[in-house]
């Protein structure tokens, strides 16, 4: 886990596509900071634990379900 320090105008969005490279992982940094989820534009130099993105692994379907 590493931490991330808002600029003035964050979203959870933004902040999300610059630390994992995908706004639908937001939910994560939601999670780990609880204490900051009514806020919707961060003021700056706020801190946030911003936690590990879960490994993502590939699904390979036998050749008889490839085209599934």
């Amino acid at each position: 886990m590493r931490n991330y320090t808002t600029a003035q105008g964050d979203m959870w969005d933004s902040i999300s596509r610059r630390v994992y490279n995908s706004e639908s992982m937001m939910h994560l940094l939601i999670d780990a900071n609880l204490g900051y989820r009514d806020v919707v534009v961060f003021p700056a130099n706020c801190e946030l634990m911003v936690p590990d993105a879960p490994r993502v692994t590939r699904v390979t379907f036998p050749p008889w379900r490839a085209n599934a």
